[in-house]
């Protein structure tokens, strides 16, 4: 009955807070930041798009919409949220009768700044994702799931969150147990959600930026962190408003210039995702290249990165995506009826 309890609860909530995200707009609220960065992402493409006789309006866009507020929001309404919760209720019982350790009080992470926790949190979840994303690929009934997210044609930013929703249960179900042990938890943080977003939508959007701006950008973020005290940053010293202005932007500058020249060996870009969808995999390489999500360092570390040009023209899907489903209760019904 307890669990029964938390299901039930855990649904209601998640209705109710849904709800009130979009009926009260503020600067925490995860609705209107999608909403945001997509823009952001579809003006860049419209101003300065990299396949330039790619349609503003590309194919599948209205649908690759579509999935992105169904498994950011409408999935969890659905069940995810309530069924999780009495996943990290049950995990954390477990735990706790097996070697009386609580997860969530005796963690040493608790005395961490909040900055530090999200540093750790953001790049184990992603070295977990990077594993679990082979995973769809070597597995062949994953793969069939996966093929949602491939059967994009012609790449934008939209198509970073369109995958079946039988990838949301993966990640979250092998996600959550390292994260657990490190007391940070199933759900992700605000920060670190809303920057797992951002690259994500960078990685699949019609776009190519230096890597030198993208550092300065990462720099203009950390000194913000720095100058404002934001996070759980505290300094030992009173800084004027000057000051603040000057970190901010001297950190931009800093990172720009010495970041820059291997920022896309850090994190993900468009160059590089590009050929983790392309229709001609290398040879030998037929379970996939470029498995990173947010960081690109584990694929050059582990030996899955190809980039041999920019790619910007290169045949996106997989072979038979032709007659791959089309719609979007097919594409969701296809990695339950395909078993082989």
């Amino acid at each position: 009955m307890k669990y029964l309890e938390i299901f039930y609860n855990g649904y209601k909530d998640y209705a109710s807070y849904l709800w009130n995200e979009i009926t009260h707009p503020q600067a925490n609220n995860y609705f209107y930041w999608l909403i945001a960065v997509s823009l952001f992402f579809f003006l860049l493409e419209w101003l300065k798009p990299w396949r330039e006789g790619q349609a503003k309006f590309r194919k599948d866009f209205w649908m690759d919409f579509f999935y992105m507020f169904f498994n950011f929001f409408l999935f969890s309404l659905i069940i995810y949220n309530a069924a999780s919760d009495v996943a990290v209720n049950f995990f954390n019982d477990i735990i706790l009768s097996i070697s009386g350790f609580n997860l969530q009080k005796l963690n040493p992470l608790n005395t961490f700044p909040l900055w530090a926790i999200l540093l750790i949190g953001f790049i184990v979840r992603d070295f977990v994702q990077w594993w679990i994303h082979r995973l769809l690929h070597k597995s062949k009934r994953l793969w069939e799931f996966h093929k949602v997210h491939h059967s994009v044609e012609e790449m934008g930013f939209a198509a970073h969150l369109r995958y079946h929703w039988m990838e949301n249960v993966v990640y979250r179900t092998l996600e959550y147990i390292p994260l657990a042990l490190l007391g940070i938890g199933l759900y992700d943080f605000f920060v670190i959600h809303i920057f797992s977003l951002a690259i994500g939508h960078y990685n699949h959007s019609n776009i190519s930026i230096k890597g030198s701006v993208t550092a300065g950008i990462l720099g203009l973020l950390v000194g913000i962190v720095a100058g404002f005290e934001f996070l759980g940053v505290q300094w030992n010293f009173e800084m004027g408003i000057l000051t603040r202005i000057i970190v901010v932007f001297g950190t931009s500058i800093s990172f720009a210039i010495l970041l820059g020249p291997i920022m896309k060996k850090l994190f993900n870009s468009p160059e590089m995702h590009i050929w983790h969808h392309s229709f001609d995999l290398p040879e030998g390489r037929e379970t996939g290249i470029n498995f990173g999500l947010s960081l690109a360092i584990w694929d050059y570390l582990f030996g899955t990165a190809y980039v041999p040009h920019s790619g910007r023209d290169i045949r996106l899907g997989f072979p038979g995506v032709e007659e791959y489903p089309k719609s979007f209760l097919q594409q969701n019904l296809h990695g339950f009826k395909n078993r082989n």
